[in-house]
């Protein structure tokens, strides 16, 4: 699973989608914690994230949702700005 950004511990990746299920979606691991959230919606749909893990990812997904749109639909992945 390809690595798009690393911020305050945490660590967005994202799959492929031929190997992945919608909802267009990014996983995001935190220490021993890990958070799926949809990219749509900004929600945090499985998981165990921490709450302000949870605001940071989220802070994260606005800055950057079209380009994370954009990458699950033509599959071509690569890094995103951190959340400064």
């Amino acid at each position: 699973m390809p690595e798009i950004s690393r911020f305050y511990g945490i660590i967005i990746k994202m799959f492929f989608k031929p190997k992945e299920h919608e909802p267009a979606h990014i996983h995001a691991i935190y220490d021993e914690y890990v958070g799926v959230f949809d990219i749509n919606t900004f929600e945090m749909t499985l998981g165990d994230l921490p709450e302000k893990a949870q605001r940071l990812v989220q802070e994260w997904l606005r800055a950057n949702a079209k380009s994370l749109i954009d990458m699950w639909n033509t599959q071509q992945i690569h890094k995103l700005p951190p959340l400064e």
